[in-house]
């Protein structure tokens, strides 16, 4: 548990809970948090950072491939980045107004409910709140190995101004009891996470406090006409090295097409591509066994499964080809699905999932990619790209197709007419 910038005991977690809403309202009725301290600190880290100095925290307290994860996400919080993030989300909210002017203030505390599947996420979610002005209670996930508790001691260091807005716990998904104490004192309450997660946390939400919720998210590849060397190589090493984990991975590659033979004549192409991209992957033990594990299963399914799926075994990974148009999960680590879909029924196969869509990683002749990208933007995607960029993280993009720092606070309108 991180409190009052310092790492304490969960023995500790009640005395903190019984204290922490006069912390919060002493806190938020003194003077806001100016966006200029949190730019100060988050660039002081963000140097330590590049400098080398957080490898061995990194090291300590997050599994491999860590580093790698944050060096791509490292642009997004750089200072110039975040200042033109600030004046894109929020710049047009404030200002003067025929009837006086209009204000930008914090939800007051927010409640971040943090997913796992990516390393340093509950911290650049706090960051989010920071930057906003919010007091920020971060619910860790339980893959968290402290990582998130290093940086917030980290960051309160390089600017202790910071120690009243940062608190994280390490609370059970099934202590209830305690979770309904922090939903209690949150204004917002951001969750991260599946269906199941956002659906409970509705239940202990109280009346009031605003819901915000980035929850699961479904990606795809879409290949038009004949593809290239390149995009089939850009496009495995994706499914590879996100392992299908991510939101934006690729979970269905679909193929521009009604004919069973074009979309298994692709299949036989794109196998040894991606048993090249596995093979060369950078995956600890672990994974690869879960890949060979994976593989196993989705072979096994074949065996018993009658609905008439095509199935490619490689080495480390595999294709399925199914019959259907549902966009879902595939089998992790480099086991995925590949359907067919014609353009002509794309919008009515992807409306199911409306709410849910997120990337897609379109192959296509530069003719059509604009045309494509229309398309898929009516079918409810929120982000178009290159099969090789679908989880890059780039300065100024949209989250889910809504900027997360409008959500995090309110507009004050404040009248001339007294």
């Amino acid at each position: 548990m991180f409190a009052n910038g310092a790492l304490l005991p969960d023995s500790r977690l009640p005395q903190v809970l019984s204290g922490l809403e006069e912390e919060i309202t002493k806190i938020l009725g003194g003077p806001p948090l100016e966006a200029e301290t949190v730019l100060d600190a988050l660039e002081a880290l963000g140097e330590e950072l590049d400098s080398g100095a957080l490898d061995g925290l990194i090291a300590q307290y997050a599994p491999p491939g860590t580093r790698e994860e944050l060096d791509r996400v490292r642009p997004r919080f750089s200072r110039a980045a975040l200042e033109e993030r600030l004046d894109l989300e929020l710049g047009g909210l404030y200002g003067p107004r025929p009837f006086g002017r209009s204000e930008i203030r914090p939800l007051g505390a927010l409640l971040h409910i943090a997913p796992g599947n990516m390393a340093g996420l509950p911290a650049f979610t706090a960051a989010e709140g920071l930057l906003t002005g919010n007091v920020n209670l971060v619910k860790l996930p339980h893959g968290d190995k402290g990582l998130t508790l290093a940086i917030f001691q980290k960051l309160t260091e390089l600017e202790p101004r910071l120690t009243p807005y940062l608190y994280a716990f390490d609370i059970p998904s099934g202590d209830t009891a305690s979770l309904r104490r922090l939903t209690a004192l949150a204004d917002g309450i951001v969750t991260w996470g599946g269906d199941g997660a956002v659906t409970a946390l509705r239940k202990l939400a109280p009346p009031g406090a605003k819901l915000i919720e980035w929850g699961h998210r479904l990606s795809f590849a879409y290949v038009s006409r004949e593809a290239s060397q390149d995009d089939l190589t850009a496009l495995a090493d994706h499914i590879v090295s996100t392992g299908g984990l991510l939101c934006s991975s690729c979970q269905v590659v679909y193929v521009d097409t009604d004919c069973l033979s074009v979309a298994e004549r692709f299949c036989k192409r794109f196998l040894p591509v991606l048993e090249k991209a596995a093979a060369s992957c950078h995956s600890s033990p672990g994974q690869a066994a879960q890949a060979a594990r994976y593989a196993r299963e989705t072979a096994l399914e074949q065996i018993v499964d009658r609905s008439g799926d095509l199935f490619f075994p490689g080495q480390g990974c595999s294709l399925t080809l199914r019959r259907d148009y549902e966009l879902e999960l595939s089998h992790l680590h480099g086991n995925v699905l590949v359907k067919r879909l014609p353009q002509d029924r794309l919008i009515s196969a992807l409306r199911p999932c409306r709410g849910r869509l997120q990337t897609a990683g379109l192959i296509c002749p530069d003719s059509e990619r604009e045309g494509l990208s229309a398309l898929l933007a009516r079918a409810g995607v929120n982000r178009v790209t290159a099969p090789g960029h679908m989880s890059d993280s780039l300065p100024l993009e949209a989250h889910d197709g809504e900027y997360p720092l409008r959500r995090y606070v309110r507009v004050v309108d404040v009248e001339n007419n007294f």
